[in-house]
């Protein structure tokens, strides 16, 4: 038995049957556009996410959402399913124990020295075994256990990248929820005002001073704000909602919220090179175990091809008399192995390694997607990093000219020089101009947080303050 296992031992080591692990090649380009220095800034993933976020309020709904978050704590039982799966399937690498002991009474003819009679007798063993302990000369057994291990970590690796869209996801929508209450509280105060335009209107009308024309179209600039306003609630309602579903339950008490100007103080990240994503993004890690997993399958796959050979054994004492159980006489053992070969299984085992085959291309193909998108996601991120600052100057700009304007037409409405139509046109102008400002800045403000995620930071907490 022990020059069995040595020779087993030996060639285990020795037969790798496995398709050798080789990272596809990089399927983007070298370096990002918009990124002439790839260096420029703080490495994201050095950056915690309590540092990283300057909004006590934001900071507390996160931590909440970490620690309370349903989908979150199914990514962590499927953690636990894994493990489990991977520790049944490694037990299978090394032989089963087991004791047993019995006694039984039969009746029946028994052989003494005086002969043969018929009586009654007692038999008592005791001893321990192995059953059909496959010697995995092929690896067949150690593949379907490492692919089991890797299937264990690309779990993982799922659980951190949910972790990394939890977080984007709440600083998303609580910057979509501050936007919105901005977006109420301009609403609101214009609408104050347009009321009292309405009945500034009114009192015109009755004197005779101005038209029935001016007057409907001042009733008509105060239903345009009161439309936005409704509609703006209820987009509060809806995020607020969505956000307590985020944070697994009603929202905790948080710090005063910080407005959305004085949100921007997030640290400059450098973009480094589209092939360190291979080791930051934790969705790439766990597309890449994947893709070993399945090539241990196929390892698996093509040791069926080769015979099982099985060994059983056992050792024990059994007697008639349980004083001389453990008496020398009484000791037994046996061994034997067991050769077992499929001749004829009209295609079975090529099928199962077709199958394990196709499942390696589909894994290298999810492969090279995950890293497109993760690199699609990192040029957006960059582009947006520079063309929303842009559009957001642009924006302030327009908002101001449009203030003017407003203005200047209610001064030329109240000398007479021009009707009251020229003064809607512009006040509609300034309210849109003044959310799309407020839009504009939220936009900023995600596109930041995209790009800290898209780059493998938010993993690490941090300190905050």
């Amino acid at each position: 038995m022990r020059k069995l296992l040595i020779l087993s031992a030996l060639l285990v080591s020795a037969c790798q049957m496995a398709p050798t692990h080789e990272r596809p090649a990089l399927p983007t380009a070298a370096a990002y556009p918009l990124s002439p220095d790839p260096e420029d800034g703080a490495r994201a993933q050095a950056v915690g996410w309590r540092d990283f976020f300057a909004d006590p309020a934001l900071r507390t709904l996160i931590g909440t959402a970490l620690e309370r978050n349903r989908d979150l704590a199914v990514s962590i039982g499927r953690i636990e399913e894994a493990r489990g799966l991977y520790r049944i399937q490694r037990a299978d690498r090394l032989p089963t124990i087991a004791a047993s002991g019995d006694t039984t009474r039969s009746r029946g003819q028994i052989v003494t020295p005086a002969g043969v009679a018929v009586g009654e007798q007692d038999r008592f063993s005791v001893g321990v075994g192995v059953s059909a302990f496959e010697l995995d000369f092929w690896g067949r057994i150690r593949n379907l256990s490492e692919a089991a291990r890797l299937q264990y970590l690309a779990t993982v690796q799922a659980e951190r990248s949910f972790r990394l869209s939890l977080i984007r996801d709440v600083a998303t929508t609580w910057f979509a929820l501050r936007e919105t209450e901005e977006r109420i509280t301009l609403a609101e105060a214009t609408v104050k005002s347009r009321q009292d335009g309405v009945r500034i209107a009114e009192r015109r009308l009755d004197a005779g001073v101005t038209s029935a024309l001016d007057f409907r179209q001042a009733e008509s600039l105060l239903t345009q704000a009161e439309t936005e306003l409704a509609g703006l609630r209820l987009s509060r309602s809806r995020n607020a909602n969505f956000l307590a579903v985020l944070v697994g339950g009603s929202l905790p008490e948080t710090p005063p919220p910080l407005a959305l100007a004085e949100q921007d103080g997030f640290p400059r990240l450098a973009a480094g090179l589209p092939s360190d994503l291979l080791t930051l993004r934790p969705d790439i890690l766990g597309a890449e175990e994947t893709l070993r997993a399945a090539r241990a399958n196929i390892g698996a796959a093509r040791a069926a091809f080769f015979p099982t050979i099985s060994l059983t054994g056992t050792l024990g004492f059994a007697s008639n008399e349980l004083d001389s159980l453990f008496d020398d006489g009484s000791f037994n053992w046996s061994v034997g192995p067991a050769l077992n070969l499929p001749i004829f299984d009209f295609g079975r085992r090529k099928g199962n390694l077709t199958v394990a085959e196709a499942r390696e291309d589909i894994a290298v193909a999810q492969y090279e997607q995950t890293v497109q998108l993760a690199f699609r996601e990192v040029a957006d991120a960059l582009a947006g990093r520079r063309f929303l600052a842009e559009q957001m100057l642009a924006q302030m700009r327009a908002t101001e000219a449009q203030r003017h304007i407003a203005q200047l037409a209610r001064t030329r409405y109240r000398e007479g020089v021009v009707g009251y139509l020229e003064v809607l046109d512009a006040e509609r102008n300034l309210f849109d101009a003044e959310q799309a400002l407020i839009t504009a800045s939220r936009a900023v403000l995600d596109n930041r947080v995209t790009l800290y995620v898209a780059l493998g930071g938010g993993l690490v907490e941090g300190g905050g303050s």
